[in-house]
């Protein structure tokens, strides 16, 4: 199937043009102009989703369960043209996009399977005690039920399994809302052929047309609007720091507040402890520098920070780490602004006062080659720009001298998605020690492994607090985050014609 952008916005079922053009930006292969989205098309797509809620919301979990498989399957019948657009659009490599879309279509089998068991729904029942003294108890029962459309942004890091059909769209059509989506201006390529890959499921299994919309990007006027609107009822994000930030202050500050999830991302520090360090010093360096600079480090989970006991084993670690880096090929990134965010960390590292330039690198144009700095606990705490993302693969190893002050050091690291434990069985006195610390700063804490590599499964965790997600509560990833877009209505002395067909039993 060959595949030529149109640049128009779905929605509802119809391809509508906006006012003006953007052009695409890819890393190789030709340029497309793209629709800019409009205050108008907000609106008309989310009233068609809040039309939509009223039977989409109310359908069974088989309906949607097998809406969910046929996106799955509409993808998949374009994956020739899905890979080439958007290896074109991202510079990512095939290989990585085939095992994205793998991802995107798999987590949408996932939560079919998922809500079609029924556990998600979170079902209880509380017998009526007509009898009780001094006064009777009412028939009470549970249910988890949709809250209404949900608005998710596109990311720039996953064109695939964090954008159009991505997570979060995933985990709200399973729970029965409909979804507008903000197209990513760094792929809206891959946005759009994905969108009609959606728009062919609603048509094949007869869904209402308003249960999902694709506005493209091109102005933050459209994101703006999209949280404002008062039948967008929860907002999904994966991006920026600041763009998240600024995102979640208008969902507070509407007439009705909404609940934001944003996944803002995170440094992702790993704890290297002295018994593990001893026995395999080189063999952890090399592999950190593997998962430091694996997709060109444009991961949230990147583990951007490594913190060891000083003296000769970590000399080792530092030095294995400094060869594997050297030997790594520049590697294009997402887009020209995030290269040059990239540029821009680099030398803010190069500046610091207190830190130590181990590997740094010559950064041109789109690409970027890895960058390795040192620094000591108290220079790290003294500045705490050194705490802050760099996304891509640039990496900080930070020297402390005793466990005392590695523990210290964890007290004080921010929210993060994950943080990370290497040791042996000799360490695991010193880990019962960090481990309250460290999992009171993540979501998902890891032992003798890397971050990068998120498993879309039951038991996942993507999420940590602030500023790590706006949710601690909550996981952008893996059945759980189904949970995000529904919310507990209880029943009280319902005659059994009037329950839902999920309390039906």
């Amino acid at each position: 199937m060959e595949f030529t952008p149109h640049g128009k916005h779905l929605i509802a079922g119809e391809w509508l043009e906006g006012t003006g053009h953007f052009a695409s930006s890819p890393a190789h292969g030709p340029a497309h102009n793209f629709s800019i989205g409009t205050v108008e098309l907000v609106a008309r797509a989310c009233e068609a989703a809040e039309d939509a809620f009223w039977s989409y919301g109310y359908s069974t979990r088989g309906t949607r369960a097998a809406f969910l498989r046929a996106i799955a399957e509409e993808i998949e019948a374009r994956a020739a043209a899905i890979t080439e657009i958007g290896t074109q659009e991202t510079g990512l490599p095939a290989a990585r996009l085939e095992g994205e879309r793998g991802r995107t279509v798999g987590q949408l089998r996932l939560f079919a399977d998922h809500i079609e068991k029924g556990d998600y729904l979170d079902r209880r029942f509380d017998a009526a005690l007509p009898d009780r003294k001094p006064a009777p108890r009412p028939e009470i029962r549970l249910l988890q039920r949709p809250i209404g459309p949900v608005a998710v942004f596109g990311a720039s890091n996953f064109p695939l399994a964090f954008s159009t059909a991505g997570g979060d769209t995933a985990a709200a059509l399973a729970a029965g809302c409909p979804v507008v989506v903000k197209g990513h201006s760094a792929h809206p390529g891959t946005g759009e052929i994905i969108a009609e890959a959606i728009d062919a499921a609603i048509r094949k299994t007869g869904m209402h047309p308003g249960v999902f919309s694709l506005i493209q990007g091109g102005s933050r006027e459209v994101g703006y609007a999209l949280v404002r609107h008062p039948m967008v009822k929860a907002v999904g994000f994966t991006g920026s720091l600041a763009g998240g930030r600024a995102l979640f202050d208008l969902c507070a500050a509407r007439p009705e507040p909404i609940p934001f999830f944003g996944e803002l991302g995170s440094v992702n520090p790993m704890f290297v402890l002295p018994h593990a360090t001893q026995a395999r010093a080189e063999a952890m360096g090399q592999s950190w520098a593997g998962s430091l600079t694996m997709g060109a480090g444009q991961f949230c989970t990147n583990p951007g920070i490594a913190v060891v006991l000083d003296g000769p084993d970590a000399d080792r670690f530092v030095e294995a780490a400094v060869a594997a880096l050297g030997s790594v090929s520049p590697q294009t990134m997402l887009t020209d602004g995030i290269a040059k965010a990239y540029r821009d960390g680099q030398q803010r590292f190069v500046s610091r006062e207190g830190v130590k330039s181990l590997l740094v690198t010559e950064q041109s144009g789109r690409d970027a080659a890895p960058n390795l700095f040192e620094t000591t606990g108290a220079a790290f705490l003294a500045d705490h720009l050194l705490g802050e993302e760099v996304f891509g693969p640039l990496g900080l190893v930070v020297r402390v001298g005793s466990l005392d002050e590695m523990e210290n050091l964890a007290r004080h690291f921010a929210g993060q998605l994950t943080v990370t434990l290497h040791m042996d069985g000799d360490d695991t006195a010193a880990a019962r020690r960090l481990l309250p610390v460290l999992e009171r700063k993540a979501g998902r804490v890891l032992v003798n492994g890397f971050p990068t590599g998120v498993e879309v499964v039951d038991s996942m965790v993507h999420g940590g607090p602030y500023p790590a997600s706006t949710n601690f509560g909550a996981t952008s990833v893996g059945t759980l985050s189904i949970r995000r877009f529904l919310r507990p209505v209880s029943y009280q002395n319902m005659p059994a014609g009037l329950l839902p067909d999920d309390l039906a039993d």
